[in-house]
């Protein structure tokens, strides 16, 4: 059976000086964690992640039903920070104030779409571990992965979390930048073996940005 290696970074970030949190864009607002919301999660997870290299890497996130998994045993980990753990939506028709809507409006229940994903999750040594930030292709370039990150770290600060980690296939470098632009600095290089031929799938976007 083939195989391939994918080169991962481990990244850190130190969380000792006041980080700017970052606004969204106009009709977009961030949904804290509930455990209702777990499905909402595996299935924004899954939108973002289904045809890109992490899902080459990590055939889950390729599955729904993975994802379904992977939410709960994230869920399930001693460590999971509620705090730290996000989504974004954005509210179908635009989410503007009553008064502000057209009058044939103001009766019709609002539909929500959701558009980004990140939970986050505490080690045993107290480091604050980033999961699967993903952003859904419809919704990206405008910053939600940015502000999701943000949000996340926010949150693990709030618990004295002293530095914060994430993992993040060398591929994606988009998302490598992003991440070193948030401050965070390359700690190790791992390599992940992919058997089979799912690796052969070619080129894929990153999924958060």
């Amino acid at each position: 059976m083939d195989s391939a290696y994918f080169k991962r970074f481990r990244m850190e970030a130190p969380l000792g000086s006041e980080r700017e949190e970052f606004a969204l864009p106009a009709g977009y607002r961030f949904v804290p964690w509930h455990d209702g919301l777990l499905d909402a999660h595996a299935r924004t997870k899954y939108r973002s992640f289904r045809s890109e290299i992490d899902a080459v890497v990590f055939p889950c996130l390729g599955d729904l039903e993975g994802c379904r998994r992977l939410m709960r045993e994230i869920r399930g980990k001693a460590g999971f920070l509620p705090a730290a753990t996000w989504l974004v939506a954005r509210s179908r028709p635009p989410h503007l104030p009553a008064s502000e809507q057209p009058p044939h409006l103001h009766q019709q229940p609002v539909e929500v779409d959701w558009c980004a994903t990140i939970q986050g999750v505490v080690d045993n040594a107290g480091v604050g571990s980033i999961q699967n930030v993903g952003v859904v292709p419809s919704h990206r370039g405008l910053g939600l992965g940015t502000a999701l990150i943000e949000r996340a770290i926010l949150g693990f600060a709030g618990l004295g979390v002293g530095r914060v980690s994430l993992e993040v296939t060398v591929d994606n470098a988009r998302a490598v930048r992003l991440y070193q632009r948030l401050g965070f600095r390359r700690v190790k290089t791992i390599y992940k073996v992919v058997d089979g031929p799912s690796w052969q799938l070619g080129e894929r976007e990153p999924a958060l940005l």
